[in-house]
C-alpha cells in the first residue's frame, strides 16, 4: 500500500512541476502517472550504476555530482514518456529539485518516507 502511495506523491509532484519550473511540461495526469513510473524505475536501474561509474567525481565535489546524474536522468526519462517534456540542461536541473522536493514533503506528510 505504501508504494502506491509513494508512486500517486510521485506522480502529483510531476504534475506540480511544470507550474513552478519553466521549460517543463507535462500534457495530462496519464502523462505524470507513467512519468512517475519510468523515473521510479530509472531511479531503481540506472542510478545506481551512474553513482558507481562516476563516484570518483562525486567523491570530488563532495557529492554535488549527485544532482547532475539526477537532472541528468529526469530529462532521459522526459525522453521516454510522451506528453512529459523538459527543454534542456537548467530546466532538468530545476525540475530534478522541485520533484524531490515535493515529493519529500509529500511522502514525509503522507508518513511513507523510506528509512
Amino acid at each position: 500500500m505504501k508504494l502506491l502511495i509513494r508512486w500517486l506523491i510521485s506522480a502529483a509532484a510531476i504534475y506540480a512541476v511544470p507550474y513552478i519550473v519553466p521549460g517543463v511540461e507535462i500534457a495530462n495526469v496519464y502523462s505524470a502517472i507513467i512519468a512517475a513510473l519510468i523515473i521510479g524505475l530509472i531511479n531503481l536501474i540506472i542510478r545506481p550504476i551512474l553513482i558507481l561509474l562516476t563516484l570518483p567525481i562525486t567523491m570530488l565535489t563532495l557529492g554535488l555530482f549527485t544532482l547532475v546524474i539526477n537532472a541528468l536522468l529526469f530529462w532521459f526519462a522526459s525522453t521516454i514518456v510522451e506528453g512529459f517534456h523538459v527543454q534542456g540542461f537548467v530546466a532538468a536541473f530545476l525540475g530534478a529539485l522541485a520533484f524531490w522536493l515535493i515529493a519529500f514533503i509529500g511522502n514525509a506528510i503522507a508518513g511513507t518516507e523510506q528509512r
